[in-house]
């Protein structure tokens, strides 16, 4: 499920070597003499950028497609952005398309009067922009056309000194098996914590300057649990809390003192934080979602089989990441599934901080000696930047859970040498 991380080579400085420089006459003459070669390099590098800007040929190959599905006539036509290319870029493609489309006999009119609606969504992998466009004529079934276009822009990025720091605070241990904790603050201050165990939930309160047990819930069911045992405690409206395990979702009381009622259920469970309104469902003999999600990502009803799912909001739509059982991170934007090898765990949540671009991803990596480390990154684009610097664990990292809040995360590990569960709360700071 994890991977090492590759090391590091480099190449020490020769002492010996020496610098030299030319005379400044000499380096008039050169100067004179590279001139030319100069403005003839920087002419073909801005012939590379111009070509990287002309979306001519795949706007006359999108709207031969449309066309053909179509056929001449009245449309209404709506473009989406979900890639990295600038507003002047969304709206070049929109005004070159339109073009493209009267010139093979379609007119725009507005959805009302409308014999066919095509909305366009601008999307890209790592090599490629793909534009997909959907297309519905009255009451008859959806189509959709695709054209990819090379992505011919130089990647630039900066590699700075890592700007965010990520604490972790120490929550909770015990010898028993940790699956998720919920801690309730008041004014930023843990006054009681909910944790989840395999066979019960235990509620504490903080009280004389330690942690006091109030209540613990016996969890029934009636299958042996599997071997790599995961759980969900989410915080609800209707209930004080809900529990997700495999093949099985429990329901406390709203009220104190609290009851617990476990029944046998296949229902999906919540990805991400509450506000997000994704869930999958997961394999009730084994340790992975099943890659079934509700209600879905746009058009993408399923992904990969996966263990963890984590988002990352955009202006216009909401890209998620997906650690799959086949070692490959998947980026699903609605339209596309783009696969890499980020050389990750399988443990990934993200949180939303005043910090940098606003959302970091937290992910995990196997260390030496089964000790963990997780980093935060930013996604600028579709390839992760980290920006902070790892953080060590005593041992692996066993479940990776935001908090409620989203602004949080909470990290579980297995100390390496006490051989307990650890609980920690993980915020990212500005600055270090």
């Amino acid at each position: 499920m994890r991977k090492p991380g590759p090391g590091a080579v480099y190449n020490s400085r020769i002492p010996e070597m020496q610098i030299s420089w030319p005379s400044g006459r000499v380096q008039k003459r050169l100067l004179r003499l590279a001139l030319p070669f100069l403005l003839l390099i920087f002419a073909c590098i801005s012939d590379v950028f111009l070509l990287g800007a002309d979306w001519n040929a795949s706007e006359q190959q999108l709207a031969q497609k449309i066309a053909a599905a179509t056929g001449p006539g009245a449309m209404a036509l709506d473009m989406v952005n979900r890639s990295s290319l600038s507003n002047k870029d969304v709206g070049d493609i929109n005004s070159g398309l339109r073009a493209q489309l009267n010139a093979l006999g379609v007119q725009f009119v507005k959805p009302a009067q409308a014999a066919s609606s095509v909305q366009v969504s601008l999307s890209e992998d790592l090599h490629n922009y793909v534009w997909v466009a959907e297309i519905r004529q009255g009451s008859g079934e959806r189509s959709v056309a695709i054209v990819s276009t090379p992505r011919l822009e130089p990647k630039m990025y900066v590699h700075q000194t890592a700007p965010l720091t990520i604490r972790k605070i120490p929550l909770w241990s015990q010898e028993q098996r940790i699956l998720d904790l919920v801690s309730l603050d008041v004014n930023g201050i843990p006054l009681h914590l909910i944790v989840l165990s395999p066979e019960q939930l235990t509620v504490y309160r903080f009280q004389d300057g330690r942690w006091q047990q109030d209540q613990a819930l016996a969890i029934t069911h009636t299958h042996p649990w599997p071997r790599d045992l995961r759980g969900r405690l989410v915080l609800s409206k209707e209930h004080m809390f809900e529990v997700y395990l495999p093949g099985v979702f429990c329901q406390s009381s709203a009220t104190a003192p609290l009851t617990l009622s476990c029944q046998e259920s296949d229902d999906p469970w919540p990805l991400g934080s509450a506000n997000l309104n994704l869930s999958s469902f997961f394999s009730p003999t084994r340790n992975f979602f099943t890659g079934v999600l509700v209600p879905g990502i746009s058009n993408q009803k399923v992904a990969p089989r996966f263990y963890a799912a984590a988002p990352v909001l955009r202006e216009k739509y909401t890209l998620w990441l997906f650690t799959g059982v086949d070692g490959q991170v998947h980026l699903l934007d609605g339209i596309t599934d783009q696969v890499a090898r980020l050389g990750w765990g399988s443990n990934i949540a993200s949180v939303k901080t005043t910090c940098g671009a606003g959302w970091q991803m937290l992910a995990v990596r196997s260390g030496d000696f089964g000790s963990d480390s997780l980093r935060a990154f930013e996604f600028p684009d579709r390839d992760p930047v980290p920006v902070s610097q790892a953080v060590d664990f005593d041992g692996s990292i066993s479940a990776l859970w935001p908090e409620p809040g989203g602004s949080t995360a909470i990290a579980v590990s297995q100390n390496s040498e006490t051989g307990k569960y650890e609980a920690f709360r993980l915020s990212i700071t500005c600055g270090q």
